[in-house]
Order: structure tokens, then sequence, then C-alpha cells
């Protein structure tokens, strides 16, 4: 295989899977710094330490490096006999438009991966060739995080008012004809007394959204309802999530959401009929419909068959609701989950429709460098399974450890009202920013 030259040199590496007693919460074993984690209602998976780290500008590049990796490992290395996911793995975090940012993407392939599935559970040791093996013995529990302290917010690259003129941008262009759909981010910011320990963010965010992966990746923390595509021994899953409603959105006792994200007003009415005001929402729909069709088309040139259901489900999370829409396929031989999500980034859930005039109208009027917010997350096994989530709901830890950007974004449609895009864009930041502010129970 060649490789881009402006890729790093391959490393040689070597790994030992072993079967191990239940190990408890992984949590308990995150450091604070030089780790990697990724959890979904009981199952988990974390990464201590750097074997090696790729620095890549595209999904498209961290499969070859990732493919040339493997290759040069030795074949007992790979873990052939073993389920997807278990043996030598790398945890990715990958930006949303590599021409418009200042962030590369990452892959990290740790020193030791402990991992429980389905009662299951193991641990990886990866190392260079020539070095030896990290340790045998299960690594040292470490001591519980603390929180933040008190918290500061302050508005990103735009203020709320900013933004939904922005919308109101989109809108026209919309009417104009020039694209169906666009999905416009903004940020808040928030600043902190103590260190912000994303131990801490991970320990908040699990057990609140177990519907959701969440995910510690290098600097980029949080807990995303949407998989963009899991690979698990050739059958092939993206959930698609377009449309959303939250939970206080109607009624006449709802009161407008501050600028910087604060949590709205009560629910006013049951969640059953929240859920149906959704899935009858025209509006909502169509914007479904769009972003199912985005992946659809993705996948097709790489699968063998396909199951994309006729109508959405509702996904119920505690601060919103989505439209779902689980997208089943057989993936040819040879495809990874790296390569899938090449295909499918960016979707129409993230960016828009047509893709290119609504990534090209994202750069001109958003104002904001998303970095690797609503870009692909996830990790790889030594065989091209993995599971790639798009970094939703998230934040990234700023350098100064003692800040944070948060992000949330919404599909813009012709019926899209900026007031309302503001309200829901608030209640998607909720769950970091209860993850900042609330103290341990």
């Amino acid at each position: 295989m060649t490789l881009p030259a402006s890729l790093p040199a391959v490393p040689r590496l070597r790994a030992i899977t072993t079967t191990i007693d239940d190990p408890g919460p992984l949590q308990d074993f995150l450091p604070p710094h030089g780790a990697s984690a990724w959890f979904h209602r009981e199952d988990g998976v974390i990464g201590l330490g750097v074997a090696a780290r790729c620095d890549v500008a595209s999904l498209a590049q961290a499969d070859a490096w990732w493919r040339a990796v493997v290759a040069a490992m030795p074949e007992e290395s790979r873990a052939d006999d073993l389920p997807s996911g278990v043996g030598p793995l790398a945890f990715g975090s990958f930006a949303f438009d590599a021409t418009h940012t200042h962030r590369t993407s990452v892959l990290v392939v740790p020193e030791v991966v402990l991992g429980s599935r389905d009662g299951h559970h193991w641990m990886t040791r990866i190392a260079l060739a020539d070095r030896p093996l990290p340790s045998a013995a299960l690594p040292p529990r470490t001591q519980s995080p603390v929180g933040p302290g008190p918290v500061a917010w302050s508005d990103g690259a735009m203020s709320g008012p900013d933004w939904e003129e922005t919308v109101a941008t989109a809108v026209r262009r919309i009417a104009d004809g020039r694209l169906q759909k666009v999905v416009l981010a903004r940020d808040v910011v928030a600043s902190t007394r103590s260190v912000i320990d994303p131990r801490w963010l991970v320990a908040r965010l699990a057990p609140r959204y177990p519907r959701c992966w969440t995910f510690w990746v290098d600097d980029m923390v949080g807990a995303t309802p949407e998989m963009l595509v899991r690979v698990d021994q050739g059958l092939v899953t993206s959930r698609v999530l377009a449309g959303t409603i939250w939970r206080g959105a109607m009624g006449p006792k709802r009161r407008t959401t501050g600028e910087t994200g604060r949590r709205s007003a009560e629910d006013t009415l049951s969640s059953s009929a929240i859920a149906e005001v959704l899935s009858q929402s025209e509006k909502n729909l169509g914007e479904h419909t769009l972003a199912v069709e985005s992946v659809a088309r993705a996948l097709a040139p790489h699968c063998t068959s396909m199951n994309v259901p006729e109508t959405p489900y509702v996904l119920e999370l505690p601060n919103v609701m989505h439209l779902a829409t689980d997208v089943n396929a057989a993936v040819r031989p040879g495809t990874t989950a790296l390569a899938l999500a090449a295909a499918l980034h960016p979707s129409a859930a993230v960016c828009g429709t047509p893709t290119d005039v609504a990534r090209a109208t994202i750069a001109e009027i958003e104002g904001l460098d998303r970095g690797r917010y609503s870009g692909p997350v996830g990790w790889i096994d030594s065989h091209g399974n993995g599971e790639w989530a798009i970094a939703l709901r998230c934040g990234r830890l700023l350098p100064d450890g003692r800040s944070m950007q948060l992000f949330a974004g919404c599909g813009i449609v012709a019926d899209s009202e900026p007031a309302n895009e503001l309200g829901e864009s608030n209640a998607k930041l909720v769950p970091m920013r209860d993850a900042l502010e609330e103290q341990r129970d």
C-alpha cells in the first residue's frame, strides 16, 4: 500500500489480548489525561496511554494509515478469532470540514485497552514491536474526579440575536432556491474556577444518557445520539436523526431560553403528546427525509443489500426528542468502518442538501470554526469493524484547562423560525451544561 506523503511513518506494533474477570466500572481506571473512552448502555471500552498517534487531514488518510498499521502487525496480534471491537483498536476524532478549520483530525492507538460487552471483559496490551508490552496486571484504579466549581457562561462566535439573523439569512437562501436545507451551529463558552476533568463529564453523561454514545477522544467530550455508521462482522447500521422537538417547547407556560443555553421551562405537555406532534410535523418529516435519502445514497455503492424503513420512530432523550431511522445493510468485503464514514460524512443531518452548496453556505455565514464538532468520532478495530458516531451534544476542552467550548446545531429548512431554532439549540446544550454545572449526587 502506498501512503500519502503527508502521513506519519507507519509504526510496527504488536498486541496481546486476554480475557479478564469483571473489572467493575471502567470509568474507575481512567486517568485525568492521556485516555480515551466510549460508553453505550452497559457496554464500554477505554484506552489508556498512547502507543501511536496519527494526525491527518481526512478520513481517507486515516483509513489508509490504520490499514497499513494493521498490515504491519504480526498475525497473532490481530485478534482474528475474537469478536468485533476486541483486540487492538484506534480511537478517532475528525473535523467536520477539513478545508475550513485550524484543527486536525486524529487517530490514537492506546497502550492498554479495557473493554466490557454483553458480560464479556478483556484487556489488550499494545506496544511498538521493539519495546516491551505493558504489564499484564490490571491497571490501577484512579482517584475519583472532582467538579470544576462555579461556571461562568459567555457567548461564543455569535450572540443569540446575531445567530437568529444568520438563521434568517439561511431561510431566505432556501426560499430563493439555492438549497433545500442547511445545518447551522453555534457555540457558547464555559469558564470554570478549577481545571475541568474530562472524567467528571463522562461520569455525568453516561448514566444520564444511556441511549447515547458517551465519548472522550483527545480534547472532545460528549454524549451523542447519532450513529453515523457501525460495522459489525459485515453488518452495517446507520442511525439518522433529523427533526427535533425540545421539552418545554409547547404550551402557554413556555418561557424564552437564555442566549447561552439555559434550561427552558418544565414540560407543559406529556411526552407522548409531544412525540405525536413531532411525528406529524411536515417540517420535521421533510427534514428527516432529506437526511435519510442522503445516507442511503452514500451507502449504496458500498453495500450488497439495504433496508430503509418507510417511516421514522421517535427517539426520546431527557432534553429533546428526535425523529430517527435506523438504516441497515450488508457491507461489501474489504470495506472498513472508516471507509464508510468517509463515504457518509457529511450527511444532510449535519450539513444540508445539496451537500456542496450547504457546506459552502456554512463556511460563508456560520462564522464559527466547528473543528471536530459534528465530525465522526469513535473507534475502529484491526478487522475494519467499528463505531463512528457524529460528535454532537459535546464540547472541546480548551488548552487553558479551565474553559470549554460547547456546540449545538439545528437543521434549517424553508419554514424554520429563527427564534424556535435558537430555543432548540439551547435545549441541545443542556446535557453538557448540566454535566459541567451539577455536583455529584
